[in-house]
C-alpha cells in the first residue's frame, strides 16, 4: 500500500459531456458548469471525452477555450483526441492558440488507430485519400513535432505586407511538455514514453501478459518509464471510474449500484479479438473505495489521478459525486484541494 508519505499529489475528472440531440446547447453548458465546479472544488484538473458523430463533445479543443475563459486556475485536458479525425499541423495551431488562451494549462491527450466506422466515414472525412492515410503513430510525431516547434515549411519572411513564420503560430514553449498519449498496450507505453509524452491510462488494457487489470497495468506504467528520458520522475496519469456515495440520495446510491452491476460481466475475461481488459466501477463509501485504490498495484506507482465520470447520468449525479471526489475521496488519498 502507498504510505501516508507517498500522498495522491494531482487529482482530476474526466468527463463525457453528453448532450440532448434537440437541444445540444444545455448539454455543452453542463459541461462547462462542471468544468467550473471543478475549479471551486480545488481539482487540479478537468478532462473531456471525444465522440465523432455521436451525441458527445466532437470538439473538444473548442469547449476547452470556452472554459479557459471561465476559469483561472484548473488545468484543462482531453482524453484523448483520436488523431485519424485530424490534419495533425491544423490540429498543433488550434492547440497552442487554446494554451495561449489559458495561459499555459492545456494538456492534450491523444491516440493513434483508424476512425470508428471507418469504412463507413471515410468517404466523407477523406473522399480523395482514404486509401492512402497512415494512423499509426507517425501521425502523432508530426504533431509533436508541429507543436514543438519544429519547421512545417522551408518558406518564411517577408512578402507584401505580410509576414510568415516556418512554424506553427501562435508557438506556445510548454505545451510540448505537456503532450499525452492515451494508450493501452505495452507497445503504446513504451512508445509514449520513447517520445517524452506524459501516459494516460484509463480503466480499458489489453490483456497481453495477463488477465488482472491491475497486474497488466502496472507492466505498462513501468514499461513507459523505462523508456522515458525522466525515468520513475516521468508522469502517468490513472483514470479509472469511481462512485463516491457519501452524500448520495438512496435513489442515487441505487442508480449507482445498478449501472456499475449491468458493467460488471465485462470485466471477468478479456473482451473480443483485442482481448481488451475493463476495471470495475468502483462504487461505495470513499474510506471503501480508498481502501480498494490503495490495494490497486498499478495506483500504488502513481500520484496523479483523472477519475472519470459515468457515462449517462445526470447533472445532478456529477455535482453529488464530483463533491465526494474532491472533499472525502481525495482528503482519504492524501490529496489537498488547490487554492
Amino acid at each position: 500500500m502507498p504510505l501516508p508519505s507517498d500522498p495522491l499529489r494531482k487529482l482530476g475528472f474526466l468527463t463525457i459531456g453528453l448532450f440532448d440531440q434537440d437541444n445540444p446547447g444545455r448539454g455543452h453548458e453542463s459541461t462547462l458548469d462542471i468544468i467550473e465546479l471543478g475549479e471551486r472544488l480545488g481539482f487540479d484538473s478537468a478532462w473531456v471525452r471525444h465522440r465523432h458523430l455521436q451525441y458527445g463533445i466532437s470538439s473538444p479543443v473548442a469547449v476547452l477555450a470556452a472554459a479557459s475563459q471561465r476559469t483561472r486556475r484548473i488545468e484543462l485536458g482531453t482524453a484523448v483526441i483520436p488523431v485519424g479525425w485530424e490534419n495533425p499541423l491544423r490540429l498543433a495551431e488550434d492547440l497552442a492558440t487554446v494554451d495561449i488562451l489559458s495561459a499555459g494549462r492545456l494538456n492534450p491527450g491523444v491516440s493513434v488507430g483508424p476512425p470508428m466506422h471507418y469504412e463507413q466515414v471515410k468517404h466523407a472525412l477523406y473522399p480523395d485519400t482514404a486509401d492512402a492515410e497512415d494512423f499509426g503513430y507517425e501521425r502523432v510525431e508530426r504533431l509533436l513535432d508541429f507543436v514543438r516547434g519544429k519547421s512545417a515549411t522551408d518558406f518564411s519572411g517577408v512578402e507584401g505586407f505580410e509576414v510568415f513564420s516556418d512554424r506553427v503560430q501562435p508557438h506556445s514553449p510548454g505545451l510540448g511538455r505537456r503532450m499525452w498519449y492515451g494508450g493501452g498496450s505495452l507497445r503504446s507505453a513504451q512508445w509514449a514514453g520513447e517520445h517524452g509524452m506524459n501516459f494516460l491510462t484509463s480503466s480499458v488494457v489489453k490483456a497481453e501478459e495477463s488477465e488482472d487489470f491491475a497486474e497488466v497495468q502496472l507492466s505498462h506504467v513501468r514499461a513507459f518509464r523505462a523508456h522515458h528520458p525522466d525515468g520513475d520522475r516521468a508522469r502517468v496519469s490513472q483514470g479509472l471510474v469511481v462512485i463516491p456515495t457519501d452524500s448520495a440520495s438512496p435513489e442515487q446510491r441505487a442508480k449507482y449500484e445498478e449501472y456499475a452491476r449491468k458493467r460488471m460481466p465485462r470485466t471477468a475475461t478479456p473482451q473480443g479479438p483485442a482481448r481488451m481488459m475493463f476495471a470495475p466501477d468502483l462504487v461505495g463509501t470513499s474510506d471503501q473505495i480508498a481502501e480498494r485504490l490503495y490495494s490497486h498495484v498499478a495506483f500504488q506507482e502513481i500520484d496523479e489521478v483523472a477519475f472519470a465520470l459515468p457515462f449517462t447520468f445526470d447533472h445532478d449525479d456529477y455535482v453529488q459525486i464530483l463533491t465526494d471526489i474532491a472533499t472525502r475521496l481525495g482528503p482519504a488519498l492524501g490529496w489537498h484541494p488547490s487554492a
